[in-house]
């Protein structure tokens, strides 16, 4: 049996997907603990996985509201470096209280979601095996590629190379305060030349990522892309706890459901959820294009607020709803680029509209757009005729649905969770030193 540690973001999507992918591990008599602050500890749902919290003095019950809001609304430049200021803090509170923490714990392995460095540091300081999770797209950099949070293609000129050159450039400038706390709290333990996420993950034994090789844009110079070396990333496609999609979907009434008229799905994801004027623009969108209309808002808008989106036309306005199994049923997907979101949009075969609202949502925004699956419209612009547009063209044009079909197909072979599990064990058993670790 083996005891891993999972240390993540306090984000709900990061939380529920690791959540599916640990639970082979749980079914297979290996303990798992989640260490976090307090404030985390509703989103694991799984009962089995013993929770520790962390951050007493520095992330006390109900700071979490706090950092969430920046997350969901930074406003401007200064807002952005305020989050990036909380991710700094959450690190620095980590590489502080975990290896304490670990040690007395007995954990044999980390579980570090790339989003949050301190899981690494930790089991860098301790000499413990760490597996990377990508719950968003992987924070590696591959020639050629834009970064995840860069809304681009990949660069097929000398010109949008130094284009994407000076995107980095620019990214590294905003993300200093993490940055030098990754550098500072890295040279404590002895790793030296570490100061990105990206540089933070070759030390891993292997990554996990939510991704399909078939999703991912492909790098210009694949001979420069395979020279990066690296712990492999294995491309599982969504982690889902098994039989979400048989899950049914609890309609209003028996006789909601219109046989006749398109069915839309629209999410703006647990963090964007309460952002009514977009709402408001979607849900005239559709009905004047005639469409039944869900709106999951996750929790974002208040009954007033919802009743309004009803009075407006959507048909069914609600917090949560099993998504899988309603996306199975649905003609269309609006979203706000989520990872998890728009891969179980492929998995269900739909063409989306995607409005990209922050993090990494302009790059997933453009693998759809590259993989020809859905349009991507930014929210600012996104007028009401804009969207009627978008979604006029989504159900009347066939080559959108064929292409997430064809993506979907891919994430069907994945292997998801459960190969998930199997590769961590497998890895752990047969683990050698990273090439980090055997500079050290």
């Amino acid at each position: 049996m083996t005891h891993y540690a999972v240390v993540a973001p306090p984000h709900a999507s990061h939380v529920r997907a690791i959540g599916a992918l640990v639970r082979p591990l749980l079914d297979g008599d290996h303990r798992v603990s989640w260490l976090a602050p307090a404030d985390v500890r509703p989103l694991v749902a799984d009962a089995r996985i013993g929770f520790v919290p962390v951050g007493a003095a520095t992330h006390p019950p109900g700071s979490l509201a706090a950092v969430h809001a920046r997350a969901a609304a930074p406003g401007s430049p200064w807002g952005l470096q305020r989050v990036i200021r909380d991710m700094a803090d959450a690190t620095r509170m980590y590489a502080a209280e975990l290896p304490a923490q670990l040690e007395r714990l007995g954990v044999d392995a980390v579980l570090a979601d790339q989003m949050e460095a301190g899981g690494a540091l930790a089991a860098r300081r301790l000499g413990l095996p760490w597996a990377g999770l990508a719950c968003a797209l992987p924070v590696q950099r591959v020639p050629g590629v834009p970064l995840a949070v860069m809304p681009w293609g990949p660069a097929r000129s000398p010109r949008s190379l130094q284009v994407l050159r000076e995107s980095e450039r620019v990214h590294d400038w905003l993300m200093a305060p993490l940055h030098d706390t990754i550098a500072r709290e890295a040279a404590r333990c002895g790793w030296t030349g570490v100061r990105t996420l990206a540089e933070l993950a070759g030390g891993a034994v292997l990554h996990l990522a939510q991704t399909t090789p078939a999703f991912e844009l492909p790098s210009p110079d694949a001979a420069a892309a395979a020279a990066t070396g690296g712990p492999p990333v294995h491309a599982l496609g969504p982690w889902r706890l098994p039989g979400a999609a048989a899950t049914g979907v609890p309609w209003p009434h028996p006789a909601w459901r219109d046989p006749v008229r398109p069915l839309a799905f629209a999410s703006l994801g647990t963090l964007q959820g309460g952002r009514l004027g977009l709402w408001r623009r979607i849900v005239r969108a559709c009905v004047a294009e005639d469409l039944q209309l869900v709106v999951a808002h996750c929790g974002g808008l208040d009954a007033a607020q919802a009743a309004q989106l009803r009075s407006l036309g959507a048909a069914w306005v609600t917090d949560f709803v099993p998504q899988q199994a309603l996306l199975a049923q649905a003609d269309l997907l609006v979203t706000h680029g989520g990872l998890n979101t728009v891969m179980d949009g492929l998995a269900a075969g739909l063409p989306m509209a995607v409005l990209p609202l922050g993090f990494d949502q302009p790059g997933v925004a453009a693998r759809v757009v590259h993989a020809g699956a859905g349009l991507r419209l930014w929210p600012q612009l996104a007028s009401v005729g804009a969207l009627r547009r978008a979604v006029r063209r989504l159900l009347a044009e066939p080559t959108f649905r064929v292409a997430s079909r064809r993506l979907g197909a891919g994430i069907a072979g994945a292997g998801g969770a459960t190969r998930g599990a199997a590769l961590l064990t497998a890895a752990l058993a047969a683990r050698t030193p990273s090439p980090l670790e055997a500079t050290a």
